[in-house]
């Protein structure tokens, strides 16, 4: 069997918004071969930048060996429930000394329209080669604030050329902010509607991640032009909402 949350993680995450189990995610062998997958699609990025391997999964099915497997899924369980859809994965690489920041944000901002509901839609940031640390730009995040419901006003532009995104929220209390340290290998978990961000690299070591995100198959994803040619996974259990699937769903 594998390792789980258990209730006083589960009600530390409702209250909070985030989790640092302090566990290692996938076993040593199956790490390192995540890690290779990852360098091939470093390889082959292109003109795109290190940080904007977006639904890798999309490309190669490899991934889907993790990100529909018991042991990523039985963390996810207790926070999304039994019926679960696989909704993106991102390898996120910053590199050395020239890594972009992330500004404070809400992931929910930008599925606005997206989705019927916003609860508990919950991402696995998984920390590969020499881990996520302060000086190589760990994610933070804003404790609670999961509770504002995640479309927050007061996003302002942002240099693109030094941040991640197009926008960022302005206003927050850094003073606030948890750091999601990471060794390689060992995990974090965050809702969808925290508020949350990321320092530039400034250290000599590349920070790499892979984050897998999912939401309840009780959550209809909307007909509108912004979900057009987007694919999900049935990851566990049986369709709530009448999705469409790439993976064919059993209907309750």
């Amino acid at each position: 069997m594998t390792e789980t949350l258990t209730d006083s993680d589960v009600a530390f995450f409702r209250e909070n918004g985030y989790l640092l189990p302090g566990r290692q995610l996938l076993t040593e062998e199956r790490l390192t071969r995540l890690e290779q997958i990852f360098n091939e699609h470093l390889a082959q990025k292109g003109d795109k930048l290190s940080d904007e391997l977006d639904t890798p999964h999309y490309r190669d099915e490899r991934l889907l060996d993790f990100l529909l497997s018991d042991e990523v899924l039985d963390w996810i369980e207790p926070l999304v429930g039994p019926d679960i859809a696989l909704w993106s994965s991102h390898f996120i690489s910053k590199d050395p000394r020239t890594g972009r920041a992330t500004p404070w944000h809400e992931d929910s901002a930008f599925w606005e329209g997206r989705f019927d509901s916003y609860d508990n839609i919950v991402t696995i940031w998984l920390a590969l080669e020499d881990g996520s640390f302060r000086e190589n730009g760990c994610m933070r995040v804003i404790p609670g604030s999961h509770l504002g419901g995640g479309f927050s006003e007061g996003y302002e532009p942002t240099d693109i050329r030094e941040q991640t995104f197009h926008a960022g929220l302005a206003g927050v209390d850094e003073e606030q902010a948890v750091y999601f340290e990471l060794p390689r290998g060992q995990f974090s978990m965050h809702d969808g509607r925290i508020v949350h961000g990321a320092r530039a690299n400034t250290s000599d070591v590349r920070r790499t991640g892979y984050t897998m995100r999912y939401f309840p198959s009780s959550v209809r994803m909307q007909d509108v032009p912004q979900n057009e040619g987007w694919k999900i996974w049935l990851a566990r259990g049986e369709d709530r909402a009448g999705n469409d699937y790439v993976n064919a769903p059993v209907t309750a």
